[in-house]
């Protein structure tokens, strides 16, 4: 099956990793990174790859649904998608991710609304990359 690319960007990870600096070749996006006080790191005010990428899926699914919704003429006014992505440890000293999406769709009642997100999680970028690789849980409130 072709594919076209709709669009390219970076980011480059500079530092010690997860207590560096990424940032984006035009400057948009800047951030010092630390690690969580969870994961024995100091904390702060600055973001770690989790939050970036809870941020990226959030937006990305949320972005799919609200596309999905229009074309099935279904309005989701006031709608928010929550991506709670977790580190796990893997006992052989491996690292992985799980996802949890939930989305608030008030006004839609509950089968058209797990519908919707079972839907989206079909076409979303984030959905498809991660699918059969990590779990990612769906649930939808009304």
């Amino acid at each position: 099956m072709p594919t076209t690319t709709l669009y390219t960007t970076q980011a480059i990870s500079t530092g010690d990793g997860r207590n560096g600096h990424v940032r984006t070749p035009d400057g948009i996006l800047e951030a010092d990174l630390t690690v969580p006080k969870e994961m024995g790191g100091p904390g702060g005010e600055q973001t770690n790859p989790e939050q970036l990428f809870a941020a990226g899926y959030a937006a990305c699914f949320h972005n799919g649904l609200r596309l999905i919704a229009a074309g099935r003429k279904t309005p989701v006014p006031g709608s928010t998608v929550t991506a709670e992505v977790s580190l796990l440890s893997i006992d052989d000293g491996r690292f992985t991710l799980a996802v949890g999406l939930t989305a608030h769709l008030p006004g839609l009642d509950q089968a058209t609304a797990d519908q919707l997100l079972r839907d989206t999680h079909q076409v979303c970028p984030y959905s498809n990359a991660t699918r059969g690789n990590i779990e990612v849980t769906l649930a939808a409130t009304v």
